[in-house]
């Protein structure tokens, strides 16, 4: 097993949503990527230790106090109608995120399994540095970012996307966005940018993780 980009994008797409229900369509739909290949990439992000099957979380059932006997027989008779609500959760959420582990990935090993693409200077949606989130941040310059997109609205240098659909499922979303933006400062930025991606990016991952001033200093 072998990690894609697009396994990476789905993790921060399950960060982005957070709490929220989803299912393999809607996840398709907003990464503009097939139903399949979301599956796919849930399988892969699980065997990677990315993510965790919510099904191995769920607590067992507990016992009743009181009458053992008829706790038994009520069981028997309940399990399909408890079974059939336990399969129609774990439908629409098989996974959730593993916090920890998908923030040490994306800050130690992300940007070396799927390197930087400079591309030709091109119009397109800004990132890195260059990103709306970061406005007043960094003064936009001719070092400007862009992902090349038919829509986009700013003249940068252009630089490979972590996947083809980043472009749009970002725009879809401003904490994927900021997220994937994040990343690509990782990859491209000089080290003041590359600090701020190193203390922000963890966080919005992992909130319950190590405070900045308590992680370690990177590159």
């Amino acid at each position: 097993m072998q990690l894609k980009p697009q396994d990476f994008l789905v993790a921060l797409k399950l960060v982005a949503w957070g709490e929220q229900r989803w299912t393999y369509a809607r996840l398709a739909q907003e990464l503009g990527i097939s139903v399949s290949e979301a599956h796919a990439c849930i399988k892969r992000g699980l065997q990677a230790g990315l993510l965790v099957d919510t099904a191995l979380l769920a607590p067992p059932p507990e016992a009743a106090p009181g009458v053992q006997e008829a706790v038994a027989v009520y069981r028997v008779q309940a399990r399909p109608r408890r079974a059939k609500a336990a399969m129609a959760t774990h439908a629409d959420n098989p996974a959730r995120v593993h916090s920890r582990n998908l923030a040490e990935f994306a800050v130690h090993g992300a940007k070396y399994a799927f390197p930087a693409g400079k591309l030709p200077v091109s119009v397109g949606v800004p990132t890195s540095h260059s990103a709306p989130a970061f406005a007043g941040v960094f003064a936009p310059g001719s070092d400007d970012w862009v992902w090349p997109h038919p829509n986009g609205t700013v003249r940068g240098q252009g630089l490979e996307p972590l996947h083809p659909s980043v472009p749009f499922a970002a725009m879809q979303d401003p904490k994927l966005y900021e997220m994937l933006a994040l990343f690509d400062a990782l990859r491209v930025g000089r080290a003041r940018e590359r600090g701020m991606a190193l203390t922000r990016l963890p966080l919005l991952i992992y909130p319950d993780g190590p405070k900045p001033a308590e992680r370690p200093k990177y590159g």
